[in-house]
């Protein structure tokens, strides 16, 4: 299985930097999207209804705002819109797949960096969401299954994910509370960094400002991420971001697995 997770920074944008003739050599089998930022009437044809892949939607009721979508060659078993929080569903902030061999998850977290009120409202989207990957690592296990989750996770863990490291400590996405949290993620509930744990070297980033010719001299951060339970990320065989051409402020991040019997 190849899964590509990207945070688009506007589908209808995206589309016009020549994203989906990219996509369409890329051979994917499941795709996680974050930050659409329009209704399915409103994108491009290909991005509606993309042909080979079962394409669904999460928008925000916000118009050019938000919103997430998966698209899966395989057709999935159940899907689930949002977290069941009125509040954080209504910007399209996570879309589920249960598909026949795994559970893929889309998610994009709120960000923290407009001020503190932004930043509590992260923290409260942190805290539900942390009881909601408790539930899905739960579920899965006991089903015999294996989950990931793709997206936008606003968060850099460790040093090597950014940078400018010490300068950004006091900053919202790598904040000492927001990289404890993560730990619990990984220590606690026992789901993967899967790219890392390919990936050890730095330098390795998925998102850069759109200042200071941040892109050219790849002073970046690395707050994209596909978490996985670890049987399957124990399958996981390569993974890579791609950065020869630019269709978001964002890079896609791409994983191999390998799901055939052990």
């Amino acid at each position: 299985m190849r899964l590509l997770t990207l945070n688009l920074n506007g589908i209808r944008s995206a589309s016009s930097k020549g994203v989906w003739d990219w996509f369409r050599r890329q051979k994917v089998d499941v795709a996680c999207f974050q930050e659409v930022r329009a209704a399915p009437e409103q994108m491009p044809l290909r991005a509606r209804s993309p042909r080979g892949y079962t394409a669904q939607y999460l928008v925000a009721e916000k118009k050019g705002y938000s919103g997430v979508g998966i698209w899966s060659r395989s057709e999935p078993e159940a899907v689930q819109q949002g977290l069941g929080d009125p509040e954080f569903d209504a910007e399209g902030r996570w879309l589920r797949f249960d598909l026949p061999e795994v559970t893929v998850c889309s998610l994009y977290m709120p960000s923290g960096s407009a001020g503190p009120k932004r930043q509590a409202r992260k923290v409260r989207f942190m805290d539900l969401l942390l009881d909601h990957l408790r539930a899905l690592h739960e579920e899965t296990r006991s089903r015999g299954r294996e989950a990931v989750v793709c997206g936008d996770w606003n968060i850099a863990h460790r040093p090597i994910d950014l940078e400018n490291w010490r300068g950004n400590q006091k900053n919202s996405g790598f904040l000492p509370e927001e990289r404890a949290w993560l730990d619990r993620v990984f220590d606690e509930l026992g789901f993967v960094d899967v790219f890392r744990r390919i990936r050890p070297e730095p330098k390795e980033y998925t998102w850069w400002s759109n200042r200071g010719r941040a892109w050219e001299k790849n002073v970046g951060w690395r707050i994209d991420y596909q978490l996985a339970t670890p049987g399957l990320a124990e399958s996981a065989t390569s993974a890579w971001v791609y950065r020869r051409r630019r269709f978001s402020d964002h890079a896609p991040v791409t994983v191999d697995y390998d799901l055939s019997p052990r």
